[in-house]
């Protein structure tokens, strides 16, 4: 189904036709797009229409839907398929990479995600995780708001008896404009179930995480 005309005017075909499947929401006004990086070269001090600049509103408007594409996606349907295994031990995946926008300054800050739950009978495919840490950081995030969405989403989805969601990223917000401290990270973290009540779990999956690093 084609989205309705903008508000603003721009016709159906001046929006992105690249929607998600199942979504339901409108895709990306890229005119909309293109005549605000438009404005913002002009008000910069740029001349939009020399050569170097005469495609940078197409390309940014592309960008931006690859960028925050998480907003018309449900992260949720990666993990409605799960499998029925006897296995109440801890689940790991780490090392997950993402990149994400700071809802801030519109600048990315990336970084890993590592993931643990305690399954209640069953368990997600390996890939879903991942899938979900790709979807909920296409989004313009704050770290610390993103933590806490992967967590709630993997406790509620597979109804686990603990979450565990740790995120480290560096955020270019902070290292290449203001205190500029290039090298910093940060890390945050969000604890369901038994990983919140049980200071043992939270300890041997902080070691899980700790270890495979120095190991590596």
């Amino acid at each position: 189904m084609k989205p309705p005309q903008a508000s603003n005017g721009i016709g159906c075909a001046d929006w992105c036709d690249e929607e998600p499947e199942g979504s339901g929401k409108p895709a990306v006004d890229l005119e909309r797009i293109r005549a605000a990086v438009r404005e913002i070269l002009i008000a910069v001090g740029e001349d939009p229409d020399r050569e170097g600049l005469l495609e940078t509103p197409d390309r940014v408007a592309r960008m931006y839907v690859e960028l925050f594409s998480g907003l018309h996606v449900d992260p949720s349907v990666h993990l409605g398929k799960t499998f029925t295994v006897k296995h109440d031990e801890m689940v790991v995946q780490k090392d997950i990479d993402f990149s994400s926008v700071c809802e801030h300054h519109l600048l990315p800050f990336m970084g890993k995600a590592h993931i643990a739950y305690l399954p209640s009978g069953k368990v997600v495919g390996l890939s879903k995780l991942a899938r979900v840490v790709e979807v909920v950081s296409h989004r313009p995030h704050v770290q610390e708001r993103m933590s806490e969405e992967i967590a709630d989403l993997v406790m509620d989805e597979l109804e686990a008896r603990g979450v565990g969601v740790i995120l480290e990223a560096t955020h270019t917000c902070m290292t290449i404009r203001g205190v500029r401290k290039p090298g910093t990270v940060c890390i945050t973290s969000a604890m369901r179930g038994g990983f919140k009540t049980n200071p043992a779990t939270r300890a041997e999956l902080m070691a899980l995480i700790t270890s495979a690093k120095t190991s590596g």
